[in-house]
């Protein structure tokens, strides 16, 4: 019976070792099972042995003392419009949509508007009052300049040229006044994008700056008399704010431009860096947590404002034993990894491990730098060794 397993276990390539033998061969012989429990030798040409990728256990700088919290993205309020209506009226075109992108300048929507006729024919009237103006300036400069004259010939008393002079000073007030008005009509029609002197004008609102339009909230047609009412929201996403809320009891790790790791649903076990841009100087009564803002850099548009995931706030970092998360194998109530002692031989190597980092896990006790693991076919180890 023995004959029978010695051989059937040459032809699949897997012996199981003892550690001593009689002849000084690498590979032994199944009697010796019971005398090496979780050691497995693989001859140099198993099949089983190609299934078996093995990596080398390292040391990485991973963080010592940490905050993590739950975050979620917004748009950064420094680089976020609302977009308002001018001048009341109706709304005859909508030339945007959510999600769109939109340059500095875009028109977004147009409008007729009586305010703009309004306010056409305030300019007009204001320059009308400038040509009034100019034209009693020049009276009143004449009138002075022939009281003036007759005065040197005795002919009018001197009330009569400081009536004159007072007159000018008048004229001169007026057309000062007729051109201040005038330029304010001026800039009126400037700000509404109007052309002076054409009537029926529409008014196009335009995008105050370059991002997306997340919210629309008009449609052609509508008469709006509301000037403060936001019509549209417009945001600049080259930069998001990652917020999070930190417990009080943990605020003290998190410092302003300190670096952070944020992970997010949308992208699991992809980790991306940022920076604390805003730490609140309030807490909050209810959760007894603080507001902390980090932007995170969003040039290719991946981040989205209400998407959700964790802020890590690292406060120091040292040097620690990782193996990949593949190579822990989980037995009941121990944790095991197995390592290739010399080649095509694995050991079974009870572990203690720490927390999760990414794709790897942190190993207090077992293994040290520098040995190798297998990382796949680590199932197949198992199963071995538990039917050995």
């Amino acid at each position: 019976m023995r004959s029978i397993v010695a051989t059937a276990a040459l032809a699949a390539g897997l012996f199981v070792s003892t550690g001593c033998s009689r002849r000084a061969a690498p590979i032994q012989t199944a009697e010796a099972a019971a005398t090496a429990p979780g050691v497995l030798v693989f001859a140099a040409d198993s099949p089983l042995l190609k299934q078996i990728v093995r990596a080398p256990v390292r040391t990485r700088d991973l963080p010592t003392d940490e905050v993590i919290a739950p975050g979620r993205i917004e748009a950064n309020p420094a680089r976020v419009s609302k977009v308002v209506l001018p001048v009341t009226g109706r709304i005859v075109s909508v030339l945007a949509a959510p999600g769109d992108a939109v340059a500095r300048g875009q028109p977004l929507l147009t409008m007729q508007s009586p305010d703009a006729d309004s306010a056409m024919s305030a300019y007009l009237s204001a320059q009308a009052s400038v040509t009034q103006a100019e034209s009693g300036l020049a009276k009143a400069q004449a009138d002075l300049g022939r009281a003036s004259d007759l005065l040197d010939h005795n002919a009018v008393a001197k009330k009569d040229v400081l009536s004159a002079e007072s007159a000018l000073a008048q004229a001169q007030a007026a057309i000062d006044q007729a051109r201040a008005t005038g330029q304010q009509t001026l800039r009126r029609l400037t700000v509404l994008g109007l052309t002076p002197g054409d009537f029926d004008q529409q008014v196009v609102v335009r995008s105050p700056l370059a991002g997306k339009v997340l919210e629309l909230s008009v449609v052609p047609g509508e008469y709006r008399n509301d000037t403060t009412a936001s019509v549209l929201t417009v945001a600049d996403l080259a930069t998001v704010w990652v917020t999070s809320q930190v417990p009080e009891s943990y605020i003290r790790f998190v410092q302003r431009g300190e670096q952070v790791e944020i992970n997010l649903v949308a992208y699991p076990g992809e980790v991306f860096v940022g920076h604390v841009a805003r730490i609140a100087d309030t807490v909050d009564p209810q959760t007894r947590t603080v507001k902390v803002q980090a932007e995170l850099e969003n040039g290719g548009g991946r981040f989205r404002p209400e998407m959700y995931g964790t802020i890590h706030h690292v406060e120091s970092t040292a040097p620690t034993v990782v193996v990949p998360v593949g190579a822990v194998v989980e037995n009941e109530n121990e944790s095991v990894v197995f390592v290739e002692t010399a080649p095509g031989r694995f050991e079974q190597r009870r572990v203690t491990i720490g927390r999760r980092a990414g794709d790897v896990v942190r190993v207090v006790s077992g293994v040290t730098a520098g040995e190798t693991v297998a990382v796949d076919g680590v199932m197949l180890l198992n199963g071995l060794v538990k039917g050995s």
